[in-house]
């Protein structure tokens, strides 16, 4: 609807000023098919390892086993519904402790902050998993239809057998890849041998298909198809990144102050009077969002530091100093262009401080919430119709329920006291117990218990709060709650 109204409206132009009226697709621009080359150096070789290290930890962590007690799948990073549990190695989550994972997104966007206003995107270049799955669909890429020159004289060409063959190929593997990331995903909700040994004879649970299918399908279009458009256009983080760096951010940058002017050079002429760079577009052939670093910051670059490498390349072929293109701030490039000597580059500063205390804060808090974390949990909840009942003998009774968790790998022994009524006494329904001593109840492991409570006094007890203390009998843990006990005087 917008833009037919936009249309509409410019089409009214013409009248006032004879132009011929602007064309619907003249307001888009068409996508430009990228070919990044391969480029070779140390930041093509660091992408290499993070794509490796990163997909490994990715494939293989729901494999790994972590002894969790009988009943519990042994798997050491497990997200499990079934249970209402979340495990990752050590750490067991429930879920009342929401708050932690809160607490987890939070440390990780601090870090972003923090890293981006040191090394600007280098999450989007390196870690993103836009980013490495991509550079993964590029490498099968390369490895069927060539590098870039051989591939866009592919694409140029017409179909052949030969043709035919390199593409199905290119994307019957992207398929295959595609297939085991949406495949790797649902192993991190459920138990990963049980669902791998069940998925191919119907034996899987539905929504395991499902979720896989899906991502099976994201992850061929975003990485095999669409790819730069991702970032360019769907993620918010470009346009986020802008308030977290500033003038003293170590970003790549083209050295327009070394560079320029630029052109062709002969190994004849001179390198007086023109700059070092010598126009040959090796960095913007090698970069996979297809723009020109040297065209300054901008919103698709995502720091990857191949141009870099490129440029690396060709200064040392023509005996010129490297660093042409690097990471570097923009305060240095600004001095250097006006002759100055840049001011040293300072990696403590107001921004990188906050962030740095408020990760210290909230992960010293969160550590030590961790390591305290109580293992038993104790909730009382007071009926309130009707909120107390007079016996045939004339005391009062005011009757509770106990809900008592335990989040230990083995069962235990839990020790009931009521306490704060003088003459009162308790009992437990389907229990053998009644009067004021302590009472044993017996809590399965990760088991999750209620106990409906009657507590009775004497009719002349004015209201007054009611205790119920719950300790393990082996650790003596404890946990306590307060009720209130309520009679005919209110």
């Amino acid at each position: 609807m917008a833009s037919t109204t936009l249309i509409d409206h410019a089409s009214e132009l013409p009248a006032q000023s004879g132009a011929e009226p602007p064309r619907h697709e003249d307001l888009y621009a068409k996508r430009k098919q990228i070919y990044p080359k391969l480029a070779h150096g140390k930041f093509r070789t660091i992408k290499w390892i993070v794509m490796a290290v990163t997909l490994g930890v990715y494939y293989g962590l729901p494999w790994v086993r972590w002894n969790r007690g009988e009943g519990i799948p042994d798997q050491a990073v497990l997200a499990d519904f079934s249970s209402e549990k979340f495990y990752f190695f050590f750490i067991e989550l429930w879920p009342q402790d929401i708050h932690y994972m809160a607490g987890g997104l939070i440390l990780a966007s601090l870090l972003l902050f923090l890293v981006t206003s040191l090394l600007g995107r280098v999450w989007c270049g390196y870690t993103c998993p836009q980013t490495v799955w991509t550079d993964l669909y590029i490498w099968v890429e390369r490895a069927f239809e060539g590098d870039r020159a051989t591939r866009m004289r592919l694409d140029k060409a017409p179909w052949t057998a030969n043709k035919i063959a390199r593409k199905l190929g290119k994307h019957a593997v992207w398929l295959v890849i595609a297939f085991w990331t949406g495949g790797a995903f649902i192993l991190y909700w459920h138990d990963a041998p049980t669902v791998a040994a069940g998925w191919f004879t119907g034996d899987a649970p539905l929504t395991a298909y499902w979720f896989a299918g899906i991502l099976t399908l994201t992850t061929y279009f975003l990485a095999g198809t669409m790819r730069e458009q991702v970032c360019t256009y769907m993620c918010p983080w470009p346009r986020i990144q802008g308030a977290l760096t500033d003038e003293q951010a170590l970003n790549v940058t083209y050295r327009y102050d070394r560079g320029e002017p630029r052109g062709p050079k002969r190994k004849s002429e001179s390198w007086d009077d023109r700059g070092d760079c010598i126009d040959c577009n090796q960095c913007v052939q090698v970069c996979p969002m297809g723009i020109d670093i040297r065209d300054g910051e901008q919103l698709e670059c995502i720091h990857c530091a191949l141009c870099i490498d490129a440029c690396d390349e060709i200064m040392a072929k023509v005996d010129r100093p490297k660093g042409l293109i690097a990471y570097d701030t923009q305060i240095a490039v600004a001095a250097r262009n006006e002759g100055l000597i840049p001011p040293k580059h300072k990696l403590i500063r107001a921004r990188t401080v906050v962030y740095a205390v408020v990760m210290l804060a909230i992960g010293s808090l969160m550590a030590w919430g961790l390591a305290t974390k109580s293992t038993i949990e104790a909730n009382i909840l007071k009926d309130r119709s009707p909120p107390f009942v007079t016996l045939s003998d004339g005391r009062i009774q005011n009757g509770y329920t106990l809900k008592l968790v335990n989040k230990a790998s083995e069962p235990r022994t839990m020790l009931l006291d009521v306490s704060g009524l003088e003459g009162g006494a308790f009992k437990v329904i389907g229990m053998e117990h009644e009067g004021s001593d302590t009472l044993e109840l017996p809590v399965e492991a990760f088991g999750v218990d209620r106990y409906r409570i009657l507590v009775v006094a004497n009719a002349t007890v004015p209201r007054r709060q009611v205790t119920f203390t719950v300790r393990d009998a082996a650790t003596g843990e404890t946990d306590v709650n307060i009720s209130s006990f309520r009679g005919d005087e209110q």
